[in-house]
């Protein structure tokens, strides 16, 4: 059985490394980042994004972090807290990363099961900005302030399972070398 979950998609980063662009509106093999993201949480019965409000294709709430450019912990717990239900499990995802899909949160969910929630990791074992998180685990790790906080230290009290990204599932965007490199097909 799935296990229901809302998301969250951090956009709302600064993109120094391509001019200060705003990402969630680069297009890659047809489509905005943005709507990549979106697509990847097809299973998500409500989608948050941390960024500036731009159209899509899927209803979306979109919210800033206060202040802004806190970093992806502020952009999540900015995201959580802009939630409309009370789901159990949230997934996150960075909007940079158009090669995550469906399946990877479906990997994602079923990996968390009996954690605090899980991560996609790279072949190296780096997390990637793909997870699934127990929502009151969450909750009882966060700090009063999360301004500048990085993930992994939020992220470290939790006891998180480890899933490993599929080839190229993992890569994220953060110069115009890596849009580039990814090529013009999102699933190779």
């Amino acid at each position: 059985m799935a296990v229901p979950y809302a998301a969250v998609i951090l956009a709302g980063g600064t993109a120094v490394r391509m001019d200060g662009i705003d990402k969630a509106g680069v297009e890659y093999a047809g489509r905005t980042l943005l709507e990549h993201a979106l697509a990847a949480l097809a299973d998500a019965d409500e989608v948050v994004v941390v960024g500036a409000q731009v159209p899509t294709t899927r209803p979306a709430t979109f919210v800033r972090e206060d202040p802004p450019h806190g970093g992806p912990a502020s952009g999540l717990l900015a995201g959580r807290d802009a939630l409309q239900g009370k789901p159990t499990h949230l997934a996150v995802l960075a909007v940079d990363m158009p090669r995550v899909r469906a399946d990877t949160f479906r990997r994602l969910v079923a990996a968390a099961d009996g954690h605090d929630g899980a991560v996609l990791v790279d072949d190296s074992g780096r997390p990637a900005l793909a997870a699934v998180l127990d929502v009151a685990a969450l909750d009882r790790v966060r700090p009063d302030d999360s301004f500048g906080l990085p993930l992994h230290r939020l992220m470290a009290p939790l006891d998180l399972a480890f899933v490993p990204a599929r080839p190229g599932e993992a890569r994220d965007v953060d110069t115009w070398t890596d849009l580039r490199d990814l090529g013009d097909r999102p699933d190779g």
